[in-house]
């Protein structure tokens, strides 16, 4: 992905609420939260168990990109279906992606970790080069499972339907 590609790609999120979204879209939240994440990126399967421990308001929702929702979430903002350069993350009606996707999922856990929302508010010139480097690497580094996760029947409950 091109430069000028990656920029768009990053105001496209990050700018879009839910209401921009099809009526399909919008009514599969059914006005909850949501994290959607790569099920077969070792490093994107380890921040949705960190944040099934750690969510202990039920704050979010979660949907692999793999599966029906997130593959129709991904086509509704017009970001690649196959590789998933980040999570999504659905707060409030906004949709957010990359650092600011991490940042404000943070927001919504107890202290101490809300503090690390404030890496929402680092430069966009320091904050995305370091994101897509670790994206670019992160199968290289961490690893890749062979196929998607299979949530076990306690982690399902907190799937969105059509999530997995």
């Amino acid at each position: 992905m091109g430069l000028c590609a990656s920029a768009s790609y990053v105001m496209q999120i990050g700018m879009r609420q839910l209401t921009d979204l099809p009526i399909d879209c919008t009514t599969a939240l059914n006005g909850r939260n949501l994290i959607v994440f790569d099920g077969e990126c070792i490093l994107c399967s380890g921040f949705f168990r960190f944040m099934l421990r750690h969510d202990s308001d039920l704050h979010f929702d979660f949907a692999t990109a793999q599966s029906p929702l997130g593959q129709r979430l991904y086509a509704a903002l017009e970001l690649p279906r196959d590789d998933f350069e980040t999570n999504l993350v659905f707060v409030d009606g906004t949709v957010y992606g990359h650092l600011d996707a991490f940042a404000v999922a943070m927001g919504q856990l107890g202290w101490p970790l809300r503090l690390l929302s404030g890496l929402r508010w680092l430069p966009h010139w320091i904050k995305m080069p370091v994101y897509r480097l670790i994206a670019r690497i992160r199968y290289r580094i961490f690893g890749r499972y062979d196929t998607c996760l299979m949530p076990n029947a306690k982690q399902r409950a907190r799937f969105a339907p059509e999530g997995y």
